[in-house]
């Protein structure tokens, strides 16, 4: 049996690994991109949970029959849901062990987004520095673009977090 880790795993006992949740502080390099995967195909679900959630009562969102006399033509899935769906797919490598999120900044819909749709995120890494009240800390911000599956730009949006700067420490101490 070969030693070698495959990546994003470590070792936690002989013969036993774990995945890794989030980068730390030092693997979040300016100028790095991530390409986030898997897509996320958005259902008339997450559509309705989404809008029940947050109390939105747009018929655009909910009425097909409404929908068919707007310029869409069709029930638009509510901006609130593509943000959610497209942020939370970014979390796994870029803020999974964040204790915190400090800001959202410049969020810009782009496109429509439809039911059927697959969505991709991807996100660049703008600046990092160290928590000035939080040594043990970075603030990390990125710039995360969804596109559908036709490639067209949908959102994009600014978000600032805190990580360790020991990831392995967190994880050692919280069986992560």
């Amino acid at each position: 049996m070969s030693s070698a880790l495959p990546q994003g795993y470590r070792r936690i006992a002989p013969g036993r690994i774990r995945e890794n949740v989030g980068l730390g502080y030092d693997e979040l390099v300016v100028g790095t991109v991530i390409e986030h995967r898997p897509g996320r195909t958005i259902t008339e679900v997450d559509n309705l949970l989404g809008t029940a959630l947050s109390g939105n009562p747009a018929p655009i969102h909910t009425d097909a029959h409404y929908s068919t006399t707007t310029p869409w033509g069709r029930v638009l899935v509510c901006g609130g849901v593509t943000l959610n769906l497209l942020a939370g797919m970014t979390v796994r490598s870029t803020s999974g062990l964040t204790v915190a999120n400090l800001a959202l900044d410049d969020v810009r819909f782009e496109a429509p987004v439809f039911v059927g749709d697959t969505l991709y995120a991807e996100s660049e890494i703008l600046s990092r520095r160290l928590s000035a009240s939080r040594p043990q800390h970075g603030i990390v911000t990125c710039r995360t673009a969804g596109r559908n599956h036709q490639d067209t730009r949908v959102l994009v949006f600014t978000r600032t977090f805190l990580v360790p700067t020991d990831p392995d420490a967190l994880r050692d101490a919280t069986n992560y």
